[in-house]
């Protein structure tokens, strides 16, 4: 199949599932949407639950592009961090395919996909394993991290703050605080440096 055909009928499969759901999006409809025959779209997957793997791969690897834009070396890391949460999470704004995937939405829905699923949040924490290693070389962070499990625990702190202060009038000012401060209170912790001891 040509790369370009099957583009398209990514393209569409990404604005039906995004759009309708898993359930209620329609072969029939992402092939019309696409200009193709039904079968065509099998041409490009094996089952509707494939078209839908490679739909949210296709907006995981996306988002993982866009937010390694921000990655600019010459920058604190932990400075990075918090800029590339920021961005992160207005992009699940507009990306409801990793927005659901991250909140774990299509492992209830797809369990037989679940070790697939994982792969996917864990492409997505990609970015942010490596702006951790940029930060244990420029010595802001402590080098006997484990890394991957810091990536985890830094997504599931933002992911819990666009969740319960996602809405509302000046929601964007106060995501960015409340992500401020969260980082803030990973980055120092809560104990005061004792001085003069």
């Amino acid at each position: 199949m040509e790369q370009s055909k099957k583009e398209c009928i990514l393209h569409a499969a990404t604005k039906a599932f995004a759009r309708f759901g898993f359930k209620k999006a329609s072969v029939e409809e992402i092939a019309k949407e696409a200009g193709v025959a039904k079968g065509t779209v099998y041409l490009a997957c094996d089952t509707k639950e494939d078209l839908f793997y490679q739909a949210v791969h296709r907006e995981v690897r996306a988002w993982c592009a866009e937010i390694a834009r921000l990655i600019d070396p010459r920058q604190p890391a932990d400075q990075l961090l918090q800029q590339c949460a920021i961005a992160g999470l207005a992009y699940l704004n507009e990306r409801p395919l990793v927005r659901e995937l991250l909140f774990g939405s299509y492992h209830l829905m797809l369990p037989e996909w679940v070790d697939r699923l994982e792969g996917l949040r864990e492409l997505g924490r990609t970015n942010t394993v490596e702006i951790l290693r940029l930060g244990v070389k420029q010595g802001v962070f402590h080098d006997d991290l484990d890394l991957d499990e810091v990536a985890k625990i830094l997504q599931d702190v933002a992911l819990s703050t666009y969740v319960l202060h996602n809405r509302g009038a000046q929601r964007e000012e106060r995501l960015q605080r409340r992500m401020a401060t969260a980082f803030r209170l990973l980055m120092e912790g809560l104990r005061r440096r004792k001085t003069g001891a």
